[in-house]
């Protein structure tokens, strides 16, 4: 199997260029034969891959340590689904799971495309097929997966213990699906530049696989928040580290995309722009991936240093130096047909949402290169930390929440003031409302006080534009409360999708200002019967207990909770040996409620003594960003499942004759 998966990888590589190559010339040419010739060759080499994959399981199941990839990251006690979570858990296992997604999406784009959007699929193809490239001369000159050792170790060296947790092996995969599903409307865009077909028909292709790149992102991000605050124990979920910056960045941009791109299809504006924000994100995706695997970051994320950064730096070069050009050539046939009638708008509205958008992004990404840029350049180390992330990003979120309520209800074209007051006095009533109660409540945290205000009238907004979407329905056909709701979402998925995704996002900012603002922290050494105040509740300290398996050794502290003298539960914070690479790790315990977590960590015990000492944190609000995650997925799903519900008319369209009038 695995000179086979080898052997996969090297054909695979040929017929990709072969690809490649008929692709071109079955478009310059006009020769179908040649075209179909290429997309049977893409197609074959996602069974290649798949192939690969399927060897390179077969070897990490089987634990076969005469392959270095086995060897270094498993062992023969890992646990089943972290052997197959070691696919992605390695340098070269992650590349070739990377190709795998990304020959597994070609082949559907293929299939889908069969008699559709036919003048622009040889250069999606091509297109797919360079990225699949690079990708297999990774695999098959840098970084082999199938490198043998020169013997065959007894056992291997384990998987890294900070990756023996659920959330890691859910959340590289949604990364991975994040980050190469932007490789798709990428595709289509160079293929729109270069045929001329630079109408919305590309991005009306392209729009779910957009949708559904951002969604895994959006995944993938909280994923990987949930992992740091269950793994790390340090009592959060975010630290501007580097590698969380680098998944950060391309949500920043598709986000941006799936806002502007509705301006495009409504109004034939920014037509420029959006190729800008493809162009961008897919870039992104693609620095990720190199400041990942580069070593030139120091993370707990990270691999380890290698020789790929120079290739990935070259690669998102060319890439970058082909797309602009193909972009500067084709301005004058990217001129937008409208212009904005007023700033009071929902076009400007959107348009300064994307500004916010794409400003966050270049301030992350500065602080994130910064300390590359100054070692690179005057050899001095420089470290960019949660406050300059904190201080530039926190203003602009939110800027950003409040556009989140604005966008979606204000008028096209231009408000009025009876627009303005009809969709605004309410939400603007209730909002300063929540901030007159939170001030007199004592509360004087400034930004937590606008943060909820701001939530209470973006929230407003929603429930209004349900209500009125329902009484309507009401009205017109009778319906009852609740089959008005279902009704009015399946109409249209996409506009009333987009407002449960936005109720997930306030949901995700009330955590954040929660755990920002209004966090406590405590260390204290104790000893066992020792209690302790910590929020509403008091701790008591009963000892600890260790026991053993073959792959771990565990120290359990028991901690009672008492709540007004009674104990109403028991926290078991961790210390955990790992056998094999001789590593300890830390697995808190927490008690979760909808107010707040209590989270717990095992800092040390001392035998001797029997005192251990413990850090408490009390988080306000976290669930919140975990359940608004479940509900912007909900959303995201709602939003990507096609309408029975005819498509409706564009706004306005001047171009297209008197008939053409606004219809929202």
């Amino acid at each position: 199997m695995v000179d086979v998966g080898s052997l996969a990888l090297v054909i695979g590589l040929v017929l990709a260029l072969y690809a490649v190559g008929m692709s071109l010339a079955g478009a310059y040419w006009r020769k179908r034969d040649f075209i179909a010739s290429a997309e049977h060759a893409a197609l074959a080499v996602w069974g290649l891959v798949t192939i690969a994959v399927a060897a390179l399981m077969h070897a990490l199941v089987t634990h076969d340590f005469s392959l270095e990839y086995v060897a270094h990251y498993t062992s023969s006690t890992l646990p089943l689904q972290y052997v197959i979570a070691a696919l992605w858990g390695g340098q070269a296992g992650s590349l070739l799971f990377w190709l795998f997604i990304l020959t597994s999406m070609t082949a559907v784009v293929l299939l889908q495309n069969r008699e559709r959007n036919r003048e622009l699929m040889p250069y999606v193809t091509a297109v797919l097929m360079i990225v699949a490239i690079f990708f297999l001369a990774m695999l098959n000159f840098i970084t082999p997966p199938f490198q043998r050792l020169a013997f065959t170790p007894a056992e291997g060296q384990d998987l890294n213990p900070l990756l023996q947790n659920y959330w890691m092996t859910i959340h590289p995969p949604s990364l991975y699906i994040g980050y190469v599903g932007c490789a798709i409307p990428f595709a289509f865009a160079m293929g729109a530049l270069v045929t001329g077909k630079l109408g919305d028909q590309w991005i009306r292709t392209t729009r779910r696989w957009t949708l559904l790149a951002w969604f895994f992102l959006s995944m993938g991000n909280l994923f990987g928040a949930q992992w740091a605050y269950l793994v790390l124990g340090w009592g959060g979920y975010w630290a501007w580290d580097p590698v969380e910056n680098a998944a950060f960045l391309p949500w920043l941009t598709c986000t941006a995309f799936l806002h502007s791109v509705m301006i495009q299809e409504k109004k034939n504006m920014l037509k420029v722009w959006n190729m800008v924000l493809v162009i961008l994100t897919f870039a992104l995706t693609i620095f990720g991936t190199f400041l990942t695997r580069s070593g030139v970051i120091s993370s707990v994320h990270s691999f380890t240093q290698s020789g790929l950064g120079p290739f990935f730096i070259g690669f998102l070069g060319a890439t970058l130096v082909v797309s602009i050009g193909l972009l500067i050539w084709r301005l004058p046939q990217l001129k937008s047909e409208n212009e904005l009638d007023s700033v009071l708008s929902r076009e400007s509205t959107f348009l300064l949402n994307n500004l916010i958008l794409v400003g966050i992004a270049f301030a992350v990404f500065w602080g994130t290169v910064f300390p590359v840029i100054s070692e690179a350049v005057r050899g001095i180390k420089i470290t960019v930390g949660p406050p300059f992330f904190n201080k530039v990003n926190a203003p602009l979120g939110l800027v950003l929440l409040f556009l989140t309520g604005v966008g979606p209800v204000i008028a096209w074209r231009r408000a009025s003031a009876r627009n303005l007051q009809k969709n605004f006095l309410m939400p603007v009533s209730l909002g300063l409302l929540v901030g007159i109660i939170l001030f007199a409540s004592g509360v004087r945290h400034y930004y937590a006080i606008i943060s909820f205000c701001l939530c209470a009238f973006v929230l407003t907004t929603i429930v209004m534009e349900f209500h009125r979407g329902i009484r309507a329905r009401q009205a017109m056909v009778g319906e009852n409360s609740l089959t008005a709701l279902l009704h009015l979402i399946g109409k249209n998925r996409r506009r009333y999708g987009g407002y449960i995704i936005h109720l997930g996002v306030v949901m995700i900012f009330l955590a954040i200002t929660g755990t920002s603002a209004f966090k406590v922290e405590k260390q204290i050494t104790v000893k066992p019967g020792d209690t302790f105040p910590m929020g509403r509740y008091t701790l008591r300290y009963d000892g600890v207990k260790s026991h053993e398996t073959p792959h771990i050794a565990y120290l359990t502290a028991d901690v009672a909770i008492l709540d007004h003298g009674r104990q109403i539960d028991t926290l078991r914070p961790e210390k955990r040996f790992y056998k094999k690479p001789q590593q300890p790790t830390t697995e808190v315990a927490i008690r979760s409620t909808v107010g707040a977590d209590l989270y717990l960590v095992l800092g040390s015990y001392d035998e001797a003594s029997k005192m251990a000492t413990i850090q408490a944190y009390i988080n306000p609000l976290v669930g919140w960003m975990w359940w608004g995650g479940v509900v912007l997925a909900l959303g995201t799903l709602v939003t990507i499942v096609p309408s029975r519900a005819p498509a409706r008319a564009p706004a306005y369209a001047p171009s297209r004759g008197p008939q053409a009038v606004a219809t929202e």
